[in-house]
Parts: C-alpha cells; sequence; structure tokens
C-alpha cells in the first residue's frame, strides 16, 4: 500500500473526510489538499484509525525499521526535534501546529530558552500571516529571500555535487525519495526528515552511519542557514525557528564531535 491509498484507507476508517478532518481537529479543505500525511500527524492518524504509520508514511516509517522501544529517551527527543524543524521548514504552520507550539515548555538550557521564544512566537501568530512570512522567505516570485539547499549554500548553485553525493547516501541508506516531492533532497526540512528517521530508529543505520550523515550533510551549512534565517528580513515567527535551529544543531555537533572523541 502506497502513502495515497493508505491516507484514503484512514479516510474510509474515519468515516470520510469531513469526520476524519474533524477527529483530528483540522479544517477540512486542508486535509482535502493532502498528497500524503504529513509528519506530524502520522501518530495521531494511527491512533485515531489504526491504520499503522508504515501504511501511512512508509517513507518515514518503513517495515524494515528499529523499534522505538529499542530507543533511548534522549535519541527520541533528537528524532522528535528534528521532525519539528523539518515540518517547519517544509511548509508554513496551521493553526493545529501553532496551538500546539504555544504549549511548548522551555527549561533553563539554551534549547530550552529557544524552546520558550518559539512558544511565545506562535502564540502571537496566525495562520494567514506565516504562509505569507513562508512565501517570502523560501518561495517569492522567481526565489525567496533564502533558499534552504545544501548545494547552494556549498556551492552558490542548486543541484550541484552536494546534491549527487547525498543521493548516493541515500541510495546506501536504502532511502528513496517519498511519491509527490519534487524538491531537491538536499532541502534542509527534508535533512531534517531523515535525520529524525536515524535518531528515532525508523531508519536502518548504525550510529556511525548516522553521524556521518551529519557530518556531510548537515554540519558543513546548516548552522550558517539557521543564523542566516534569524536575522532575514522578511522573518518574524521564523527567527524564533533559525534560534532553535542553530542551538540544536550546535549541541548535536558537539554529542557527535564527543562520541567520536571517545571512540578514538
Amino acid at each position: 500500500m502506497d502513502m495515497v491509498s493508505g491516507l484514503e484507507e484512514a479516510i474510509r476508517k474515519a468515516g470520510g473526510v469531513g469526520a476524519f478532518a474533524q477527529a483530528l481537529g483540522l479544517a477540512q479543505p486542508s486535509v482535502s489538499a493532502w498528497r500524503s500525511i504529513p509528519a506530524e500527524h502520522v501518530l495521531d492518524v494511527e491512533a485515531l484509525t489504526g491504520v499503522s504509520r508504515t501504511l501511512l508514511r512508509p517513507d518515514l516509517y518503513p517495515e524494515t525499521g528499529g523499534s522505538a522501544a529499542e530507543i533511548d529517551d534522549v535519541d527520541m527527543a533528537r528524532a522528535q526535534e528534528y521532525a519539528l524543524l523539518g515540518s517547519l521548514l517544509l511548509r508554513a504552520p496551521d493553526a493545529d501546529i501553532l496551538a500546539r507550539l504555544a504549549g511548548l515548555q522551555g527549561t533553563d538550557t539554551p534549547l530550552g530558552a529557544a524552546h520558550t521564544a518559539l512558544s511565545q512566537a506562535a502564540s502571537a501568530a496566525s495562520p494567514e500571516v506565516l504562509r505569507r512570512e513562508y512565501f517570502d522567505l523560501f518561495e517569492g516570485v522567481g526565489r525567496g529571500e533564502l533558499l534552504p539547499y545544501a548545494s547552494y549554500y556549498l556551492t552558490g548553485f542548486l543541484n550541484e555535487r552536494p546534491l549527487a553525493r547525498l543521493r548516493g547516501d541515500l541510495e546506501r541508506l536504502g532511502l528513496e525519495r517519498a511519491g509527490g516531492h519534487c524538491d531537491p533532497e538536499d532541502h534542509l526540512g527534508t535533512l531534517c526528515e531523515i535525520m529524525s528517521g536515524l535518531a528515532g530508529g525508523r531508519f536502518t543505520a548504525s550510529p556511525d552511519e548516522e553521524r556521518d550523515f551529519f557530518g556531510r550533510h548537515i554540519a558543513p551549512w546548516a548552522g550558517h542557514f539557521f543564523a542566516d534565517l534569524e536575522k532575514a528580513q522578511s522573518a518574524r515567527f521564523y527567527r524564533a525557528v533559525g534560534a532553535l535551529g542553530r542551538v540544536f544543531v550546535d549541541i548535536e555537533a558537539e554529542g557527535f564531535a564527543m562520541e567520536t572523541r571517545r571512540s578514538a
């Protein structure tokens, strides 16, 4: 069963698209436009309909993936952080996501402070304004203010050697681009989704492969991108996203560096 038929099965079990959208607390037109279930809604849909996540989004939850029970709390938290960043970079948040973000609880750490700032930004934002902000930042007329692609940040051009290297590594990991996605795979939102799958055990990879993927495809440029997002002219809500991403990538880089030193 592919992603579209998984979505169709979930809608059927919920009693139609109207009942499906209502149960999720979403607007029916938004749900009707889905070609696949957004990553942040997969687990809710699974709980609502009983349709397995491996059928709803096999690209994120392949049958061969590791069991969540085998993943420790730290890696699950990392997976959730990557999933959050991926979701916000790939699409403007809707009202449901904003409500969830507004409920984030911060702690007395740099990452906790970034969560608090994101919560405050979400509380002050509206879906309509954020759709325009997202367009101005990442799409624009011709191009947006920022281009969140590894090739662009590393070479100044799209679809260059960093994308080719990434595709080779994805092939070695047995990962394929999901149907209906036309963006190059080196979009930072997509890379965050991949890291979420690696950290959460949904994709089969060794710790060394996960560390190497981060080092090859995220570490060289993501911090620079997030810093640019923090100060982008078009950014309001997304300044908080940039701060969160910058802090989290720094934490990840230090964590992987410590693992390397321990194994040396």
